[in-house]
């Protein structure tokens, strides 16, 4: 199976060149989604003021939560179609492809009843104020309501870049991204929409994106090529990206759990500390794409070499990205730190908001470098369909140590700054886990005679 121009070649030649390739579109793509929420948090910020911000702020990981559960199910599709083309199973490339997309639109539909249905639920359970709470399950419900196609442009993507095309999702959602800003401006400084204006505007984008990707694999060639006729869930398919996705899924499902626990925490400090959260988590997604972009990377790479049978190769690639990923997440985070007072500027004019928002970059943004090690040692394990066990050391070490603080370094010195402390912590605990976890596996893969000539 021969790549394409738009592909990358991950089984042959030099590797730095082509995890950059990879990497980097992934990661402009995370910067470009993240754009939508910024856009979103900057015109509401300046325009709707700081209530507004607060209730848009106060869905960040509600929205999450959900989300994310079925976006990790989309990097099984990664891996499922990756490790079939690394084996040069055509047919199963095929058949993977279709059940991924199909599989979309039942997570989408899925997550759209359930966000009409329990925004004011969730919200409650947060502890959303009783003065934003119709706000906020207005921007909640509007936003659910994109979440088929939300769904249809991960899995979209998921597919595209198991063949190392990173590229396409890139430039659609340059497109998408622009078409996010100016609804933004029309809706919310013209119509004057306020919260549902960033709503409905995320939402027009994502169908944007969602379907030019569509439209992409539909002009696929080869064994890419997506028919509408064709789409169903193969039961083959189907269990190799749930092994692997669902995991990864309830991981970043849990993960959120415990930025609600955070958020709760946050929010009994007050309207403040809540729009400081909603300015300062605009700059860590931002960082966290970098991360995403080399653990991506990783996986993918792993997965088709895996399949190919070349360990040599899928060892090599694990220890270029842990060089890789956090030196380029900790120059992000620096980058992001040096130029703290303007970039604030955009969100918020408000003086009281402004000093605990850089508090958070300090402390969160710039030790997302840490976490970077941690994610490139789960996405690694991955992309050897090892999904389980770095899901359960993230549950056990992010979540687990992030909830211990709330409810113990927190409650000793309950202010903003030493609340935050809880990323970093929790990070660096789970990052030593994740390694001595990789180590275990290859040991384990060695022992089964799976490693081959070192």
């Amino acid at each position: 199976m021969q790549a394409r121009s738009h592909d990358i070649d991950m089984l042959h030649g030099p590797l730095v060149p082509k995890i950059i390739a990879f990497a980097l579109p992934v990661a402009a793509s995370g910067f470009l989604q993240q754009l939508f929420n910024a856009a979103d948090v900057a015109v509401v910020g300046r325009f709707a003021g700081s209530d507004a911000l607060a209730a848009v702020g106060a869905n960040t990981y509600l929205i999450s939560l959900m989300v994310n559960l079925f976006v990790g199910v989309s990097l099984g599709a990664n891996v499922t179609i990756a490790n079939c083309f690394g084996k040069g199973d055509e047919e199963g490339v095929r058949r993977a492809t279709h059940t991924s997309i199909a599989l979309s639109l039942v997570c989408g539909s899925v997550l759209l009843v359930a966000g009409q249905l329990l925004a004011r639920t969730v919200h409650e359970l947060i502890g959303t104020p009783d003065e934003l709470m119709d706000a906020a399950m207005l921007y909640f419900r509007i936003y659910y309501l994109g979440m088929t196609p939300i769904m249809l442009y991960n899995f979209a993507s998921a597919v595209l870049r198991s063949k190392g095309d990173t590229r396409r999702p890139l430039v659609v959602l340059i497109i998408s991204g622009v078409l996010n800003v100016l609804l933004n401006l029309l809706f919310v400084v013209g119509l004057k929409l306020d919260v549902a204006g960033v709503a409905l505007a995320t939402l027009l984008s994502n169908v944007a994106s969602s379907l030019a990707l569509v439209e992409m694999l539909r002009r696929e060639t080869g064994i890419y090529h997506l028919s509408l006729r064709q789409l169903r869930i193969d039961r083959t398919s189907l269990g190799g990206i749930v092994r692997v996705g669902l995991p990864a899924g309830i991981q970043s499902s849990i993960f959120s759990l415990s930025n609600i626990v955070l958020q709760a925490a946050i929010n009994s400090l007050g309207q403040t500390a809540m729009a400081a959260t909603t300015v300062a988590t605009n700059f860590e997604y931002f960082t966290y794409n970098a991360i995403l972009g080399f653990s991506q990377a990783g996986t993918t790479f792993v997965s088709q070499n895996d399949g190919a049978g070349n360990e040599v190769r899928c060892r090599k690639v694990t220890r270029l990205t842990l060089l890789l990923g956090p030196a380029f997440t900790l120059a992000v985070g620096v980058f992001f730190y040096a130029l703290r007072v303007p970039f604030v500027a955009l969100f918020t004019t408000d003086a009281a908001v402004k000093p605990l928002a850089y508090q958070r970059i300090l402390r969160a943004t710039c030790f997302q470098w840490v976490n970077a090690i941690n994610e490139i040692f789960s996405g690694a394990m991955r992309g050897y369909k090892r999904s389980t066990v770095p899901a359960a050391i993230s549950i056990i070490g992010i979540c687990g140590a992030r909830i211990l603080w709330v409810h113990t370094g927190f409650v000793a010195m309950p202010t903003y700054a030493h609340l935050i402390l809880a990323y970093p912590i929790s990070w660096a605990v789970t990052a030593v886990a994740q390694g001595v976890a990789y180590l275990l596996v290859m040991r384990s893969r060695c022992a089964k005679a799976e490693c081959g000539a070192r």
